[in-house]
């Protein structure tokens, strides 16, 4: 069912929350099911669908921190002279017992020999010849990287559900695993609406625009692990329309449109998908990008976006990234917020949660502050190309007056 003015949500606003309608579509969606195994080259921005559990003990034993000699910390309370005895390097280890008197010259990461329980670092000695004189008393453990002292065996390194960064591939491989199970790649239609709407590159006629909307969604959709299925622009024609998003629907897992969920005469979009599937929320108390729909096609979900850009730009980060994270099997977590200090006013109109643009600095005394980063209309691109953060201002606030704090997102 579409709501529309005359059908107010639970709080008698005939918008939803931004909170109600995340919560509404993460309790609707279900991650896409299978796995796929990897090799752990090919890890990097997936998602993992299995705890990956260490099978050893990392490190997988004593060894040194730095170079130095190795030796039984108690034999310098009896003297403070040593006889070197040989030496450990990474990879090399002394393999035999040292005896009492005698200590082994070592290096960083190699093996600590039996008989030795301490590194003495080879600034705080004296070497002459073989006899070593150890100018600091070690305690026992010094200078000594204990077996699992990083990881144990059995102890899980990366959860399932973590999208794999370099230095996630790093710890797995630091345990040894060279395959991985990761969850599918999703599958992405987009599709951009409106006959005004022109290709970069082509000569615009009177009224047109260049499109550039899946420009930016296709750049977005790059940190999520999918594959996108560009569909182009679609003409303002229901059989064009329905044609498009029956072939996302066949091929995709979410299919993403831009532009006709307004309420123009030739935005038709809404009533394709009434024809096809379920909009199952239709308007977000959000600024920019009101006209938000959301729904389920026959097989695919589907996120409907506004046409202006920079509302497309804001409704993906913050209505189709949680979407995109519980369809692939991650756990959401929402952006990371700061506090800054209001610059100058800052103009709000209570009703809508409104995402300006702004930029943040820090001044002279380190103290953080955000101003906005002129005109914030709906179509003004370079309001989000030239800013660093979004000034997060809540749906029942008002305008907020100079060294007000302001809630930012960082970009």
């Amino acid at each position: 069912m579409i709501q529309t003015c005359d059908s107010p949500n639970s709080n008698g606003s005939p918008f939803i929350s931004i909170k109600e309608a995340v919560a509404k579509m993460l309790a609707q969606i279900t991650q896409v099911k299978g796995k796929d195994n990897l090799a752990l080259s090919e890890g990097l921005g997936r998602v993992l669908a299995d705890d990956i559990i260490s099978p050893i003990d990392v490190p997988p034993a004593d060894n040194s921190a730095m170079d130095g000699y190795a030796l039984d910390y108690q034999e310098l309370s009896k003297q403070r002279s040593l006889k070197m005895v040989g030496t450990a390097l990474a990879g090399q280890p002394y393999l035999q017992t040292l005896l009492p008197g005698q200590c082994v010259r070592i290096m960083t990461g190699a093996l600590i020999p039996k008989g030795a329980n301490a590194v003495v670092m080879q600034e705080n000695t004296l070497a002459d010849g073989n006899n070593i004189e150890f100018k600091q008393l070690p305690s026992k453990g010094n200078s000594v990287r204990q077996a699992g002292e990083d990881i144990q065996r059995s102890q899980i390194v990366v959860t399932k559900g973590t999208q794999l960064k370099a230095a996630h591939l790093a710890l797995i491989a630091s345990v040894g695993v060279a395959q991985i199970r990761v969850t599918p790649k999703l599958k992405v239609g987009l599709i951009a609406t409106g006959d005004e709407l022109t290709p970069p590159g082509q000569k615009l006629v009177s009224g047109a625009i260049y499109e550039s909307n899946r420009v930016a969604l296709n750049a977005l959709l790059a940190d999520f692990p999918v594959d996108v299925v560009d569909l182009g622009i679609v003409k303002d024609d229901k059989p064009s329309l329905r044609d498009a998003f029956r072939q996302a629907d066949k091929n995709c897992d979410l299919v993403i449109s831009c532009g006709g969920v307004s309420v123009g005469e030739a935005d038709y979009v809404k009533d394709i998908l009434s024809e096809l599937g379920t909009i199952n929320f239709w308007k977000v108390a959000i600024k920019p990008g009101k006209p938000f729909a959301f729904g389920k096609l026959s097989n695919a979900w589907f996120c409907g976006l506004p046409g202006n850009p920079v509302s497309s730009y804001v409704t993906f980060q913050q209505l189709v990234t949680p979407v995109l994270q519980k369809l692939s099997g991650q756990t959401y977590l929402p952006a990371p917020h700061f506090v800054a200090k209001a610059a100058c006013l800052i103009r709000k109109r209570p009703g809508r949660a409104d995402y300006q643009r702004g930029i943040y600095y820090r001044d002279e005394n380190a103290e953080l502050w955000v101003k906005p980063n002129g005109k914030q209309g709906s179509g003004i691109m370079s309001s989000i190309a030239n800013a660093n953060c979004y000034m997060v201002l809540e749906q029942d606030a008002a305008d907020v007056q100079e060294g007000e704090s302001v809630n930012i997102q960082p970009f």
